[in-house]
This record gives structure tokens, C-alpha cells and sequence, in this order.
């Protein structure tokens, strides 16, 4: 089944550049990046940026776009049967690289973990801008405790 992303969550005043794998099918069941409630990567960004936590979609975005950061996918299309990144199947890219010539603030990309960073690796290895491979916020990723992730994350999103 083939699935896609949605369009690059970013701004004029966007510094770093987070870019996962494909949206999950509980994302893609709420048109929301990170939507399921196992995935920590909204928890990590309000603890980073040292706010309330908060469930409204608009406010998680907003917490981002306010902080300068973008955020988006590494595949436009791809086969997949549920939400394991390495069921990701005949990919098709996101124009990373049109993204940053039109947002040419972003100084950092942050890739979400291991399959983000191998494709990263087969399409955009070219691309000149300080890339950083960060664990998983993916509850598949049961590697790493919260604590954990938190301080790789938090690390990463210093300017």
C-alpha cells in the first residue's frame, strides 16, 4: 500500500531541519506528525524547550516554528504495511534539497534515527549542512529510555 508524507512543517526563520522516515499509520490516521501516543518525540521537544506539555496539535507545531525548527520526511512515497520503518518499501525521496535552497537558514538536520539516516545516506549524502544522527523516538526503539533519548535530543537541538 502505497503512503506519502505531508508537506515540510517550516518557516522563514527555521534553523535546524528534523526529518524522519514516513509517517506511521496512526500519523497518517490523524494528519499529524508523531501521533502515536508511544512516541516520544513531542514529549522530548516541550521537555527541551521547557514547556507545558500540551496535546493540541497547533501548539505542538507552534512550540516548533517558534524555536526555528522544521520538520519533515525523508520519503514523498513509499510501500509499507503498517508502521515499521524497515517494512518502507520502493521509496520515493522528499525534494530535501529544493527545501533547503528555499529555506537557506537551516544549518542542521537532525535525522530521527537509523532508517532516516540511510536514506539520508543513499539520496542526499551530497548535501552540505552539518547532519546528525539522533536515536529513535519511536517506541520500536526500545533500545533507549527516555532519559536517554532526551539528552541525545537535547544535545543536538543546542544552536
Amino acid at each position: 500500500m502505497t503512503k506519502y508524507s505531508f508537506p515540510p512543517l517550516i518557516n522563514s526563520s527555521s534553523k535546524i531541519l528534523i526529518l524522519g522516515s514516513l509517517p506511521g499509520e496512526e500519523s497518517l490516521k490523524q494528519v499529524q506528525y508523531y501521533a502515536h501516543p508511544r512516541n516520544v518525540f513531542w514529549k522530548i521537544m516541550f521537555t527541551v524547550f521547557n514547556e507545558t506539555y500540551s496535546e493540541d496539535y497547533s501548539i505542538k507545531c507552534e512550540l516548533l516554528l517558534k524555536n526555528h525548527i522544521a520538520l519533515w520526511d525523508m520519503v514523498h512515497s513509499g510501500n509499507r504495511k503498517g508502521s515499521l520503518d524497515s517494512d518502507i518499501k520502493n521509496e520515493i525521496p522528499n525534494n530535501i534539497e529544493g527545501l533547503l535552497k528555499e529555506y537557506q537558514g537551516i544549518s542542521k538536520i537532525l535525522l530521527n534515527g537509523k532508517k532516516a539516516e540511510a536514506m539520508y545516506k543513499r539520496y542526499f549524502k551530497q548535501i552540505p549542512v552539518n547532519t546528525i544522527t539522533l536515536p529513535s523516538t519511536s517506541p520500536a526503539n526500545a533500545r533507549l529510555n527516555f532519559e536517554d533519548k532526551l539528552n541525545f535530543w537535547k544535545e543536538a537541538l543546542s544552536f
